[in-house]
């Protein structure tokens, strides 16, 4: 695992980076392959912003959080970051559950031929009744 920190427009501390590494650390656990993460703190305007993007294998994620306090912005960063990790899994864990379905139904009847829906007709439409001349009296 590789994460390279970076400061804009203040001091860098001991604290903030043991912080911010072992917040991602936590991250490696989800992936499967090595992540680099690169990960800008920064203060704007007196909010404090937190950027990272990371990369495992074939995925890349980014987050952006800022608020008044730089540890509140990482551990933010940490959540959204988790979030977008577990969809991607979750996403990936469907689409081979769905295939292994797939692959037992052919092992099951390789020789069944596909079953088709029934195609619903739809009904002739029906033609508006004509309107009747008023008869003038």
């Amino acid at each position: 695992m590789n994460v390279n920190i970076s400061f804009r427009h203040f001091e860098s501390t001991d604290a903030i980076k043991k912080h911010t590494r072992s917040k991602l650390e936590k991250l490696q656990r989800y992936l499967r392959e090595p992540m680099t993460a690169k990960v800008t703190l920064s203060i704007d305007q007196r909010r404090h912003v937190a950027e990272a993007q990371i990369s495992s294998g074939g995925d890349h994620l980014e987050a952006k959080e800022s608020s008044a306090d730089m540890y509140a912005s990482i551990d933010r960063l940490v959540d959204k970051l988790e979030r977008q990790i577990q969809g991607i899994k979750g996403a990936v864990e469907s689409k081979r559950r769905v295939a292994a379905v797939a692959k037992l139904a052919k092992v099951a009847a390789p020789d069944a031929p596909l079953k088709k829906r029934p195609v619903k007709k739809k009904a002739p439409a029906k033609k508006a009744p004509a309107k009747k001349a008023m008869a003038k009296a």
